[in-house]
């Protein structure tokens, strides 16, 4: 399940399997033959990388605790801000759960809107050089003496279609497209990922979307909500903490404008973090639309759990 930012995925979810879970499985259950193998419960797998993050939770839009009670999640909370978090490491712990869930007879439900995440979980890491440490350094070192301007502009000379795909703040995509490119003397896009997506799973690929003005609403909202909920009071523990703009977790939009825009008004601020939302949000929906297979849907409980229990009451037992 995926969809841009603040259109309501984890609302839907939640309506489906979380406040009418029971009634979802009783369903499937009884349109189905009694002796097939069906799950009894679903749970949710995190593809939201900033999620992942301990102490940025007004900022992410995590999960309440009520929520996490009717419907479990998995990849909230395990790393610490200035930690990084890799589509490799998510792929692997996702595949993981997978497993974990299907010994406990529950679906495993990916959702969030990190398309580079859910796309090398879907169709397999591309098989680019592993990084290499002492390259790794060298390439920030650049960064920090020439800035992300220079180090996009050696980029964009040798490969602009991987330059074009990196998004301006992507600093980690960004140094590690070079990387690559000089460890291997390739273009990053020759070890473009697989379209494909890999055999050992039955995927259903779900795309949440909305009119762009009622998103633009639901994001104007969520911004306030933010605020009023202690956005600025949570950046400022993290500060507290010792975390700061070199941080990973601390790049992501809602905390990133803290730093950029330090001294400015707050008012200011949230009208970046709506600003930069927005245009994430458009990135996001063209890279989502690539996913293979997927299929769009509007916010509607009744059509999810349509297309769920189709699928599922499908696949052979």
């Amino acid at each position: 399940m995926t969809g841009p930012t603040a259109s309501g995925k984890t609302e839907l979810l939640d309506s489906v399997f979380g406040r009418g879970a029971s009634s979802f499985f009783t369903a499937l259950h009884a349109s189905n033959s009694p002796s097939l193998n069906l799950p009894l419960s679903a749970s949710v797998i995190s593809a939201d990388s900033m999620q992942a993050y301990r102490g940025m939770d007004i900022g992410t839009a995590k999960p309440d605790s009520g929520l996490l009670e009717r419907l479990p999640h998995y990849l909230l909370d395990i790393k610490d801000p200035d930690e990084q978090y890799t589509a490799g490491e998510f792929v692997r712990l996702a595949d993981s759960i997978c497993a974990s869930l299907a010994g406990k007879n529950s679906v495993p439900i990916l959702s969030g809107g990190t398309g580079f995440y859910l796309r090398n979980f879907i169709c397999g890491a591309p098989l680019a050089p592993p990084s290499d440490p002492s390259m790794r350094e060298e390439v920030g070192r650049d960064l920090a003496s020439r800035g992300a301007a220079a180090l996009r502009g050696e980029l964009e000379a040798a490969d602009p279609a991987s330059a074009a795909r990196i998004g301006e703040h992507d600093l980690y995509r960004l140094t590690r497209a070079v990387e690559i490119l000089r460890t291997s003397g390739l273009a990053p896009s020759c070890f473009a990922p697989s379209n494909k997506p890999r055999s050992e799973y039955d995927f259903l690929i779900i795309g949440m979307e909305r009119p762009r003005a009622e998103l633009k609403e639901r994001i104007h909202a969520r911004v306030g909500t933010m605020f009023a909920a202690g956005l600025a009071g949570e950046v400022a523990a993290l500060r507290a903490a010792g975390y700061g703009p070199t941080s990973p977790g601390l790049k992501a939009i809602g905390y990133g404008e803290f730093f950029e825009m330090e001294g400015s008004p707050l008012s200011d601020i949230a009208t970046a973090i709506e600003l930069h939302t927005l245009q994430y949000a458009k990135r996001q929906m063209t890279f989502l639309r690539a996913l293979p297979g997927i299929v769009w849907i509007g916010a509607d409980p009744a059509e999810l759990s349509s297309i769920i229990m189709k699928f599922l009451s499908a696949i052979p037992r």
